[in-house]
């Protein structure tokens, strides 16, 4: 039986690469995002068999018509990436403004609690029941840059959710894992090769490493029986400063 994925987020960098490796092994995949171009970028990519849905993820709208689809098109669903994510502008925390932080919140944060509700409502009533959540985290989860607070609280946020996730969905075959990554290169993260702000308010240049090893990493969470799970991974730059940050 051809497994089938939602990945949020898909239109670009992470998302775009490991939507990439699950078509190419064979997964049939929903491609979801705001843009419905670059999602047709990315479907174009590959020959394996997609669905292009724009959607939003902080919209339960949205997010249920999307759920919606991919039943429709594939029948079942048994992988939720939830990727999609979303910054704010690095300021101080007394000049962080509410509107870039509700926004924050509701992407990073609800918009990973709105697919995994609608996934758990699809997995639980399918045969063969259950399937696998895949959360993307974040190292600042635990260690955190500076001017980084909507970011990195949502980021801690997610770890939290992952772990309900994984105890709840135990009733119903639904395995939950986390992946946190450091310095993957995506057009939004290029700058830290150029320079990144450090703790002591210093902008050093760091290494980062292949999007194309997280989309390995996420892979084989990803084809791992239900029965087997990895709780949480980390995947970095050997020598970005996570260990020994500060």
């Amino acid at each position: 039986m051809t497994k089938v994925a939602i990945v949020t987020g898909a239109g670009t960098g992470i998302g775009r690469a490991v939507a990439l490796a699950l078509l190419d092994a064979g997964w049939r995949v929903a491609l979801a995002g705001r843009r419905r171009e670059l999602l047709e970028e990315t479907a174009a990519l590959s020959a394996g068999e997609s669905l292009v849905v724009p959607a939003d993820v902080a919209e339960e709208a949205s997010v249920d018509a999307l759920f919606a689809r991919t039943k429709a098109r594939f029948g079942r669903l048994d992988l939720l990436f939830n990727n999609a994510g979303s910054g704010a502008p690095p300021v101080p925390i007394e000049d962080h403004s509410l509107a870039h932080w509700k926004r924050v919140v509701d992407v990073n944060l609800t918009g990973a609690f709105l697919c995994t509700r609608a996934a758990f409502r699809l997995m639980k009533d399918q045969e063969p029941r259950g399937g696998r959540i895949i959360n993307n985290g974040s190292i600042a989860a635990h260690s955190p840059r500076p001017l980084t607070i909507a970011y990195s609280a949502t980021k801690s946020a997610i770890s939290g959710l992952t772990r309900s996730t994984s105890l709840d969905g135990r009733a119903y075959d639904i395995a939950c894992g986390q992946i946190d990554i450091g310095n993957a290169e995506t057009p939004m993260t290029r700058s830290v090769a150029q320079g990144t702000r450090q703790a002591d308010g210093s902008l050093r240049p760091e290494p980062y490493l292949d999007v194309k090893h997280v989309a390995d990493a996420v892979l084989y969470m990803a084809n791992l029986p239900v029965e087997a799970n990895v709780q949480f991974m980390t995947v970095m730059a050997t020598k970005m400063p996570y260990i020994g940050r500060g």
